[in-house]
């Protein structure tokens, strides 16, 4: 029986736009699909047709998935891919109602080391610490994997960042400040509250995942209950806890750096990329973003000066 916490949301058997995305993306990457998830704000609103379905392909191997070097290669390099993807409605939904989503690529292998303490870097560990719906596995042992990823994700968060917070709390504050030393690994554009809005609406989730960590998450971490809270106390050492905020100040650095890399790549594979970027920030900053001439006709060169701005604008944090 599996460990992970139960996450309700959209169900392809229900819905046949779902379904039909589902079938166009399997065979837009070869059938190498093993596994679809589904996290982020659509979930959490249980409304899928609200801006981008947030979706993960996890592939059997990136060869497989596109059967050409390049991607294959770009995905290897740095997982991973972004892409678009979007349906029109099928079935008895209203014919201009469409269907749209981010479509993220990455191979089995990538995925589980990414979950696990193998990836130094919080990208992966950091992000499917929050409640995943699986939409598609291939069989029961793919879903028994995809389950022990994603919790072990949870433990290498925790784990990670039990030393750097303070040494006793409420378990809805440590989760909302574990997750934000992962937030602030990335340039993200949502607003600075979006680490407690998770943490707090996913209490039960949370509560279940760390009784289930706590005998393993070291530094003397123990859960306790007070007046009907989940409380947390942990006693890490004076060297695990600056070892801990120096690496979170590596991961943060390195977060960004990767994290323009991989918007820069996206250009490349994410129809519409410059404007996906901008909706984005629009949507998240409530500041419109305008995406100069010659940043569209020559991205490489004058992209850099164009994030520069938005950066000190605040856009990005």
């Amino acid at each position: 029986m599996s460990v992970y916490p139960a996450v309700t949301g959209p169900d392809a058997d229900s819905d046949p736009t779902l379904a039909a995305l589902l079938e166009q993306l399997q065979g837009r990457f070869q059938n190498a699909v093993c596994a679809t998830l589904v996290y982020g704000s659509c979930l959490r609103s249980g409304d899928i047709y609200d801006g981008l379905l947030d979706l993960y392909l996890i592939c059997d191997n990136y060869r497989a998935a596109y059967q050409r070097a390049l991607p294959a290669a770009a995905n290897w390099l740095l997982p991973p891919n972004v892409f678009y993807a979007e349906q029109r409605a099928v079935g008895d939904a209203p014919a201009d109602r469409i269907l749209r989503s981010k479509v993220t690529v990455i191979s089995l292998r990538d995925f589980q080391r990414g979950c696990s303490t193998a990836w130094f870097e919080s990208y992966i560990w950091g992000r499917f610490a929050q409640p995943t719906l699986i939409l598609y596995a291939r069989d029961a042992p793919m879903r028994t994997q995809i389950e022990t990823a994603l919790t072990t994700a949870a433990h290498t968060l925790l784990r990670n960042a039990l030393p750097a917070l303070p040494p006793e709390g409420s378990l809805t504050s440590l989760w909302e400040q574990a997750l934000g030393l992962s937030y602030a690994t990335e340039l993200r554009t949502e607003r600075s509250g979006r680490a407690q809005e998770l943490a707090h609406s996913s209490r039960e989730f949370y509560a279940a995942l760390t009784q289930h960590h706590a005998g393993s998450l070291g530094h003397g971490f123990s859960l306790h209950q007070q007046v009907g809270e989940w409380r947390y106390s942990s006693q890490p050492g004076r060297f695990s806890r600056r070892r801990a905020v120096l690496a979170w100040a590596v991961r943060r650095a390195q977060g960004k750096l990767l994290s323009i890399m991989r918007l820069v790549k996206g250009l490349f594979t994410f129809d519409g990329g410059l404007d996906y970027i901008a909706w984005k920030l629009e949507r998240h900053s409530g500041e419109e973003i305008r995406i100069p001439d010659k940043v569209r006709r020559a991205p490489l060169i004058h992209l850099w000066a164009f994030f520069w701005g938005l950066y000190r604008r605040g856009i990005f944090k």
